[in-house]
């Protein structure tokens, strides 16, 4: 037993002392040809340079759909209606057509979805609603959300303080509030927010939570199709229906407002798109939101959830059905084959370097001819000439390797900085790259570390 580790220790021993000279020989032929080396490995820095940007842009988009996942909230299906109305001249066959009634998207299409798909874990519907907040003076605009209970979990809404809405304040629809950490920062700025009133609309509110603050740029949210909760206020849906505004039933508002002259011109140049959507909106609920148990089972709550909602508005399809997941999905497949791309062209740099060492490593055969058959004369073995070759090889493929990885760092910062992309370097990344470039120097060096170890000293040394 002690004869075999001995025997391992020297043999371990040998390596190193080996392993040594050859890198002092190897590192001594490429001092002699600085230029040469450089030139040669700038191949091996140019296609580690891409993997390294490649793995940090994928890396960062995996991140960014993750985040936007949490955002939308896992395995939610979004149901909307449609506002918008089509304009245009009425054709005689348009005329004949007999339309059907349907009453747009209601909070009992929302309750007949909770209580008829088994699958439905959570629902929360939406509505909407442009107004004034105003407290001690200072007014602003704002948006006024009427939600259910189950609403700030499925979309992850976090509660910095106080309470959400109990059992009591929503059946009775009470007029209480959680406001965004925004509302609480501009209307409530030397005292505590709980339990204090807030004037939103016309109406008077007892604020009873503020939600934590949530940070998300104003393109993520026209993107996603969400709001900057910091600057909303909720309520619950009955009191958005009993002391607001309930679209479903025609008010004494509604109808003098109709009797006035010019109530029916078309369109008004000086309203923006969001009044005129508001103005013509007359369904219920601006969305229903929709959580489902298991992610394997959103396309089927989806399905059914659309023939379920066809069946109430008598085959009127005036609704879209959106599926968040699956579209962040498709995204993240797109940034993947684009992923695809950048590694094929670095694979492609990573090979026309290896072909460079090659071609220079066999053109150093040839020139160091004499050489060879210098050292096999004075004791060299065939070993040794290959270790040498083989190493110059390796270092002029890892020196570029560890330039490709500064430089692609570089490279990462720069395109997070100026395309606005998120860019992760990782660890892993890292080692990949000082991987692949040790690896290209072995498979490109050995056949000309080969060549050299084949050559016949007494040939070497007669060569001219």
């Amino acid at each position: 037993m002690r004869l075999d580790r001995e025997a391992l220790l020297r043999l371990r021993a040998q390596i190193i002392a080996h392993v040594a000279s050859s890198s002092r020989t190897a590192l001594e032929a490429l001092r002699h040809n600085k230029l040469r080396a450089f030139l040669t490995s700038l191949g091996i820095l140019f296609g580690v340079a891409s993997v390294i940007a490649m793995l940090a842009i994928g890396r960062g988009a995996e991140q960014e759909i993750l985040a936007q996942m949490r955002l939308l909230g896992s395995n939610n299906v979004m149901i909307t209606p449609y506002v918008e109305q089509k304009e245009g001249e009425v054709t005689e066959k348009q005329e004949r057509e007999v339309k059907r009634y349907s009453p747009g998207l209601t909070y009992a299409d929302a309750a007949a979805i909770a209580r008829g798909i088994p699958a439905v874990e959570a629902m929360s519907a939406e509505i909407v609603l442009n107004t004034n907040i105003t407290r001690e003076g200072r007014r602003r605009s704002g948006k006024l959300v009427g939600v259910d209970t189950s609403y700030f979990r499925i979309m992850n809404l976090e509660r910095q303080q106080g309470a959400w809405f109990t059992p009591a304040q929503v059946e009775y629809g009470l007029p209480v509030a959680v406001i965004g950490n925004g509302v609480r920062t501009r209307f409530f700025t030397t005292e505590d927010p709980l339990g204090r009133p807030i004037k939103v609309g016309e109406t008077w509110l007892t604020v009873v939570a503020v939600l934590a603050d949530r940070r998300v740029s104003t393109e993520t949210a026209a993107r996603l199709g969400i709001r900057d909760a910091n600057m909303d206020v909720y309520i619950p849906v009955r009191t958005m229906l009993l002391r607001y505004r309930n679209r479903a039933l025609v008010t004494q508002q509604d109808v003098e407002q109709a009797s006035r002259p010019g109530t029916f011109v078309l369109s008004d140049s000086s309203e923006s798109d969001e009044q005129r959507q508001e103005r013509t909106n007359r369904n219920q609920l601006d969305r229903i939101v929709v959580r489902v148990a298991d992610s394997r089972l959103v396309p089927g709550v989806a399905a059914i959830s659309r023939r379920m909602l066809e069946r109430r508005h008598n085959s009127v399809v005036d609704f879209e059905i959106t599926i968040p997941e699956l579209l962040l999905k498709q995204e993240q497949r797109t940034r993947t084959i684009f992923n695809v791309v950048l590694g094929s062209i670095a694979s492609i740099s990573l090979i026309v370097g290896g072909i460079g060492i090659m071609n220079i490593m066999l053109a150093s055969v040839l020139e160091r001819i004499r050489e060879i058959g210098v050292r096999r004369a004075v004791g060299a073995t065939r070993r040794d000439i290959l270790f040498q070759f083989l190493t110059e090889a390796v270092l002029i493929s890892v020196a570029g390797g560890v330039a490709g990885i500064v430089t692609g760092a570089a490279l990462s910062s720069g395109i997070q900085q100026v395309a606005g992309i998120r860019t992760i370097v990782s660890y892993l990344s890292v080692v990949v790259a000082f991987g692949v470039s040790f690896t290209v120097g072995v498979a490109f060096g050995i056949v000309p570390a080969h060549r050299a170890a084949q050559q016949d000293p007494v040939v070497c040394l007669r060569y001219e």
